[in-house]
Parts: C-alpha cells; structure tokens; sequence
C-alpha cells in the first residue's frame, strides 16, 4: 500500500488567504441571496438585478399565491373538509346531469320517398322532452297523436335539418313523429327521447 505524499508547507494555504477566501464566499453568498434568493423566493429587489433577470416577478407571484391559500385555509379550514364539500357538490351535479341525460336515443335512415312513424306511448298529462338531426339531406315531419276520436298536432315541417322542444299529452295514446323523405339521396335521422312514456312504437 503506497502513502500519500506528504504536501511542502510552501504549498498550504497560510491563515490570510483561508480569511481572504472566506469572506469572498461570504460576500458572494451575500450578493446571490439578495440579487438572486429575494427577489425570487419574495419579489423583494433590492439591486435591481431581480427585475432584469426576471426573478421580481416570479418571487411577487408566488408571494401572492401563498397569500391566497393562506386566505382560502383562514374560510374553509383544512383541505380535508374542502375537499369533502367539493365531493358532495359533486354527488348533487352529477345526480341533476343524471337526471338530464337523454332516455332513448333512435337512429333511422329514411331511402328516398321512405317513410315511418316513431311514438311514445304515453297518458293523459304526460310530458315529453326531445331533439333530433337530420344529416344526407332534408326530411319532412308531422308530430302529432290521435285516439278515440282525439287529435292534436305539436309540430311540422317541410325540407328541416333538425329540431327539438317538448309537450305535454291531452290525452292517452301514441304520441310522436311521421316521417318522410323527400330528398333524392338516403337520410339519416338521430331522435333523443326523455320523458313519461311506457314505450316506444315505430310502424313504417
């Protein structure tokens, strides 16, 4: 095992210079705390070297940052009971979007001068909510019911892309739409049902 050579004393850094060496490091980690830690870490500036550098800026932005979740923790307490109202709001949207969301979704495609009829069987003072497109061409519609003598009409139209609204029921039947195509090319009809129906009825 070879030793290490034992150094000259000519080569060792005599006490003046380790002084010299320490109050340089001293004084640049002075210089780097204030133009580089301070205005970073508070928006603090003291030199002027923050800004150029863009530093200021970032340091003030996290400054307010903090300032508004000190703010938001002092109203809402800690995020345990946040994040438990944020859950419970979150249970309330989702069972009203639920509740919003579409019953039956139909989807036809009419060749030219095809027809058919789509209805919902539905009582007397029952409500219905729907929307439809139409994409190939324009389609002809009557929506409208009858039974035992009774009629009414919702809605028509000639050469329509789309539509949608609701009712509600004068009396018990099948309540819906008739269907024709009048365009010279196949057209494809995509109908969203919601509503207080039993079942839907489709007859070419």
């Amino acid at each position: 095992m070879n030793n290490a050579p034992k150094p000259n004393i000519e080569d060792l850094p005599t006490p003046t210079q380790l002084r010299r060496s320490t109050i340089i490091a001293s004084l640049t980690a002075v210089a780097i705390g204030v133009m580089v830690y301070l205005p970073a870490e508070y928006g603090a500036d003291p030199t002027g070297v923050g800004s150029i550098l863009g530093l200021t800026e970032m340091g003030e932005i996290k400054q307010q940052l903090a300032a508004e979740a000190a703010a938001d923790e002092a109203l809402h307490g800690n995020d345990d009971s946040s994040s438990l109202m944020n859950d419970i709001f979150g249970l309330f949207v989702g069972a009203a979007h639920a509740q919003e969301a579409w019953q039956d979704e139909i989807t036809f495609t009419l060749a030219p001068g095809a027809s058919t009829e789509i209805k919902a069987t539905m009582e007397e003072g029952a409500t219905m909510n729907y929307s439809w497109v139409a994409t190939g061409g324009r389609i002809n519609f009557d929506l409208h019911a009858h039974a035992d003598g009774e009629e009414v009409t919702y809605d028509r139209g000639r050469g329509q892309t789309s539509g949608d609204g609701s009712f509600e029921t004068p009396f018990a039947g099948d309540h819906g739409w008739f269907w024709r195509n009048r365009d010279d090319a196949d057209i494809t009809v995509i109908l969203q049902l919601r509503g207080d129906y039993s079942e839907i009825v489709r007859s070419e």
